[in-house]
């Protein structure tokens, strides 16, 4: 079933979000990808539902539940060792054949592949349905500093950086969103596997799932379950 030109989708903003520069970063791409797609793309925040008084599992199940029921993820693959809690996030993402872009902005080498393979560990590599946009965080940064008038402060020149950085964004979930699926909702294969994505982390992360039915259907209309 082909998606209808006015859906909406729902993405996971997965990253790291332990400083106030990954807090406000995250959270200005997500408002430009939001802005400039028109709301087609709706991002999620982790960092927007966490609260610090909440048990760390309690804030483990509401952000495995988040990528399940969410119908697109991004993931921020930066650093010379990616974020552990980002990687856990997008290999259940994986499992649950959700459509995803991986986003490396950091301009250092690293992982252990070759100088032409990714730029992270190999064990995060070669999944279906997985776009990856690459660039030097850095290079981007000093043309636009390069390009500004003397009139113009940090804010215009962030503004025209992020405007450039979402609608790159958004032509890879463009393309993503039109990878052929893998799930099919034939012979409930589906559903079990939602089901089972529901229960094998346990403790309580059950109890908190919504109606996976209603998350199946809502997919297989927007064409990303068959």
């Amino acid at each position: 079933m082909n998606a209808k030109v006015n859906t909406e989708y729902t993405i996971y903003f997965a990253g790291a979000l332990f400083d106030h520069k990954e807090l406000i970063g995250n959270a200005i791409l997500a408002s430009y990808i939001n802005k400039l797609s028109k709301e087609k793309y709706r991002c999620i925040l982790p960092q927007d539902l966490e609260q610090s008084t909440n048990r760390a599992v309690d804030i483990r199940n509401q952000d495995l539940n988040c990528v399940l029921s969410c119908d697109l993820a991004i993931f921020n693959f930066d650093g010379t060792e990616l974020d552990s809690g980002t990687v856990v996030e997008f290999l259940y993402a994986k499992t649950l054949d959700i459509p995803a872009l991986i986003i490396r902005s950091d301009f250092r080498g690293s992982g252990d592949q070759n100088r032409e393979g990714d730029q992270w560990n190999l064990m995060a590599s070669f999944y279906p349905r997985t776009r990856k946009l690459e660039f030097n965080a850095m290079e981007w940064y000093q043309r636009e500093i390069k390009a500004s008038s003397e009139d113009q402060n940090i804010f215009d020149t962030a503004d025209r950086l992020y405007k450039k950085f979402a609608s790159s964004v958004i032509s890879e979930l463009d393309i993503v969103i039109k990878d052929p699926p893998l799930l099919s909702t034939d012979k409930e294969q589906a559903f079990s596997l939602y089901q089972w994505a529901s229960v094998f982390p346990g403790n309580g992360l059950p109890e908190i799932v919504p109606n996976i039915e209603d998350i199946i259907i809502s997919k297989k209309n927007k064409g990303l379950i068959n």
